[in-house]
């Protein structure tokens, strides 16, 4: 979605806070452009998160179901959608590994039949890039929270410094130092295993 400027005939994008004010007053061509503008970079960001293309892409979805859910209660920061897309990509994927992990506890009680591998089973287990991914993913689940948020929006999602320590309320300092903390401790959990 391009706007034309009077009489210069130069063509300019919206900016996000536009496109989302207009969403919020129920303007559906400016959310698919706000779609349209980020799906891939959440969509990029959640599979960091989760190592699943199909995870990805669900959270993806519930992303920006969210979003228009809660358009009109949410202030962007710095005039872009993507830190605030990122923190709910970031907090659906932990609810769904919390889901899964409860589910996946409540399966081991009940005897089942016994495991008959399959060729997908076999193809997944040689897909040695999402196995480190999934390496990655577990070490960064189990850094403290400060540290993890702080990886979440800046390495994995590769938000500026400076757009993390906004969003999470904190000084650029801050955002430093717990990166710098979290590196050295994902160099040692990788290491060790």
């Amino acid at each position: 979605m391009t706007i034309q400027l009077t009489g210069l005939g130069v063509p300019v994008e919206p900016r996000d806070a536009d496109l989302w004010a207009r969403a919020a007053r129920g303007d559906r061509e400016a959310f698919t452009a706000l779609f349209e503008r980020h799906a891939q970079a959440v969509w990029n960001h959640a599979y960091r998160l989760t190592g699943s293309w199909a995870s990805a892409e669900d959270l993806t979805s519930a992303t920006f179901l969210t979003a228009w859910r809660k358009r009109g209660d949410v202030t962007l920061l710095r005039d872009s959608a993507l830190p605030w897309l990122f923190t709910v990509a970031g907090n659906l994927a932990r609810d769904e590994h919390r889901g899964r992990t409860r589910r996946s506890r409540l399966l081991r009680r009940i005897p089942g039949p016994p495991h008959v591998s399959d060729h997908a089973d076999g193809v997944a287990d040689r897909l040695d890039g999402e196995a480190r991914l999934q390496r990655i993913i577990d070490a960064v689940r189990a850094l403290p929270a400060a540290q993890r948020q702080v990886v979440e929006l800046c390495l994995l999602g590769e938000l500026p410094i400076g757009d993390a320590a906004a969003l999470l309320e904190v000084a650029e300092v801050t955002v430093r130092a717990h990166l710098s903390r979290a590196r050295a401790r994902l160099r040692a959990l990788l290491e060790e295993k």
